[in-house]
């Protein structure tokens, strides 16, 4: 049995689609809400304390398979770089990679197996930099170009989610 947990995007919840629905096919998924975004905050306030909960979350187990959705893909990201021995899988489901709130020295690629599902026609966490960006992060990547938006409403339901977090 794997330690999964989802974690949501920037205006969403565990309780918005994504999470629901993960939490209806695999019973045993933790699905928490994050600090609610608030736009007078900057975004870098929000993500070290959406860290700091994620952090406290994760310390409890070893071994995650970590899906993060869009600013949820850049907290698992965050958090793999930082603890690389505590995470077995990423899946990134149109994360926001292409920002300057991702820090990492360039030279240390993350070696775990990452699977992105990107939308071709996602207009917020926009394709090809995310892209970019997943090549040079990740070394056992897995890229997957759908048609679809950010929302990704039409792939994640089409996907085995079973088999991509055993």
């Amino acid at each position: 049995m794997n330690n999964i947990i989802f974690i949501h995007g920037l205006e969403s919840s565990g309780k918005g689609f994504k999470g629901l629905y993960l939490k209806e096919i695999i019973p045993e998924i933790l699905t928490p809400d994050f600090v609610e975004y608030d736009p007078k905050r900057t975004l870098k306030d929000l993500l070290d304390a959406r860290m700091a909960q994620l952090n406290t979350i994760l310390s409890k187990k070893e071994l995650w398979v970590i899906i993060g959705s869009s600013f949820g893909g850049l907290m698992g990201v965050l958090f793999t770089l930082q603890n690389p021995k505590k995470v077995k899988r990423l899946i990134l489901l149109a994360p926001y990679l292409a920002t300057k709130l991702l820090k990492w020295d360039s030279r240390t690629q993350i070696n775990i197996p990452v699977i992105v599902f990107h939308g071709k026609n996602d207009e917020i966490a926009k394709f090809t930099p995310s892209r970019e960006q997943a090549y040079r992060l990740f070394a056992k990547l897995q890229f997957n170009a759908t048609e679809d938006d950010h929302n990704l409403n039409q792939t994640v339901e089409k996907l085995n989610w079973k088999d991509l977090t055993s």
